[in-house]
């Protein structure tokens, strides 16, 4: 498994494998929202906790399609789901190699950019721990998108058309956390909210997703 986890690092951080992807489009939303929006550093400090989240929710998004589509290509799939390594536990690789190339920089340079748009201080704290907790969940739920569309022609739309929905609550308790610490209002209500969702995440959606993976191999 640590083999397969070097092996997907590896792919990520060559030319199109989607690591700079996420956080080249994360910054470009960061500098455009304040030219679209306005100046005003009221107006950017209240729409800030929303604007990083839905930033980086659609950066993890950007990457999902490749997570199996690459192994399916060239055969590679195959030869894991007979190999000793339960699926289970290869979908969970790969939700973490995603999340490592992808959702961990962004979490580590959302303060910078919050700096940009004008993110009150005492919401940059909570702003990284909401990411930190919140996105292991995008990668797992992008997981299981990925599986259900693996093989599918164009599954890069159905995928986003899957997932989105089911990132609606993480983004708004994790959003709602960094709003409520930036007003000086209790952020741990929702931070235990998301940590809940991210904790079934990751317990459950393996399986679905290996569920997914060995009827669309059939």
């Amino acid at each position: 498994m640590i083999a397969l986890l070097i092996r997907d690092l590896r792919l990520a951080f060559r030319a199109g494998g989607g690591f700079g992807l996420g956080l080249g489009f994360f910054l470009i939303l960061a500098v455009l929202v304040p030219l679209g929006v306005g100046p005003d550093p009221q107006t950017l400090g209240l729409i800030a906790p929303g604007i990083l989240w839905v930033g980086a929710l659609l950066a993890c998004l950007l990457s999902l399609d490749r997570m199996f589509a690459l192994d399916h290509e060239d055969g590679s799939l195959d030869l894991l789901a007979t190999a000793p390594i339960p699926l289970e536990g290869v979908v969970a690789i790969k939700a973490l190699a995603h999340w490592l190339t992808t959702c961990l920089p962004l979490a580590l340079v959302a303060p910078v950019l919050g700096i940009l748009l004008n993110l009150p201080g005492p919401g940059y704290l909570w702003l990284v721990l909401s990411l930190l907790l919140g996105t292991p969940a995008l990668s797992m739920i992008g997981a299981f998108g990925a599986a259900l569309t693996v093989g599918l022609k164009r599954g890069g739309l159905l995928l986003s058309l899957l997932v989105l929905p089911l990132y609606v609550p993480t983004l708004v308790f994790g959003a709602q956390s960094v709003t409520r610490a930036a007003q000086g209002l209790d952020p741990l209500t929702p931070i235990l909210l998301m940590s809940g969702i991210t904790a079934g995440s990751l317990a459950l959606l393996p399986f679905a997703a290996a569920f997914a993976l060995r009827i669309n191999l059939r």
